[in-house]
């Protein structure tokens, strides 16, 4: 028997979120990532599909596909442009909460260390430091696409090997906080025999600024009165890097 024969019209059924019903040609929607990724294979996905397949959920009238098609679109379809959002930039978009943009930044984290653990495996954890290219590698997973300017010093021993590494500055002007002091007493502490310097530039530009050849004159003449070795300052972006050494200016 049909519906009808009852005298009820022949309808799709609802499932109610909150005070509103999804339709299931929504919840269809939403799944069809899924469907074509177990059809076709996960790289037939796009960006904000497999976004979609890891948020799971929308809002009412709202699938979770579209949502995360305007996620990227919000970040130009970029994934570097999406881990540089901060939480709250992240809750612009909408149906995009609090918990929804934690599991953004754990995918984002997780991305990291995964990058992390090919280069350490790949370069036997990049303890000896031989070439810009090495300080590159280690350090562009940590601070290549940040929004704002962090400063890095790797201090070595005799071998070239890492025995210490921390962050210096974060977030302000380099020229204004630099603490050579701070890096003679570190490295002092650590019986270091050579220091590494390194920091990014959040617009991508590999040209380094007066500033930054102030500090890294100042650390040179610094290291030389302690008997260190000065052996390089590195601008990484995520377009490469830029190598004092390298270019002759140490």
């Amino acid at each position: 028997m049909k519906r009808e024969d009852f005298g009820l019209e022949a309808q799709e059924p609802d499932i109610a979120i909150g005070n509103q019903p999804l339709k299931i040609k929504e919840m269809i929607s939403e799944e069809r990532p899924r469907e074509r990724a177990i059809n076709h294979g996960i790289g037939s996905l796009t960006t904000a599909e497999l976004l979609a397949l890891i948020l799971r959920t929308g809002q009412p009238g709202l699938p979770i596909t579209d949502l995360c098609r305007q996620l990227m679109n919000d970040n130009d379809n970029s994934l570097l442009r999406l881990e540089r959002r901060s939480r709250s930039e992240l809750t612009l978009t909408k149906g995009i909460g609090e918990a929804k943009a934690l599991q953004i930044e754990a995918m984002m984290e997780v991305m990291r260390r995964y990058q992390k653990e090919i280069i350490d495996k790949a370069t036997l954890r990049l303890d000896q430091i031989k070439t810009a290219q090495c300080i590159h590698d280690r350090m562009r997973y940590r601070i290549a696409n940040l929004d704002h300017e962090e400063v890095w010093i790797m201090l070595l021993n005799r071998r070239n090997e890492v025995i210490k590494e921390f962050r210096l500055t974060s977030g302000s002007s380099i020229a204004s906080v630099f603490d050579t002091k701070m890096i003679l007493k570190r490295a002092l502490l650590e019986d270091a025999q050579g220091v590494v310097m390194c920091h990014n530039h959040p617009s991508g530009t590999m040209r380094p600024s007066i500033q930054d050849d102030s500090i890294t004159r100042k650390l040179a003449d610094a290291c030389k009165t302690m008997d260190l070795r000065l052996l390089d300052h590195v601008i990484i972006t995520t377009n490469g890097f830029y190598s004092y050494n390298e270019e002759g200016r140490l």
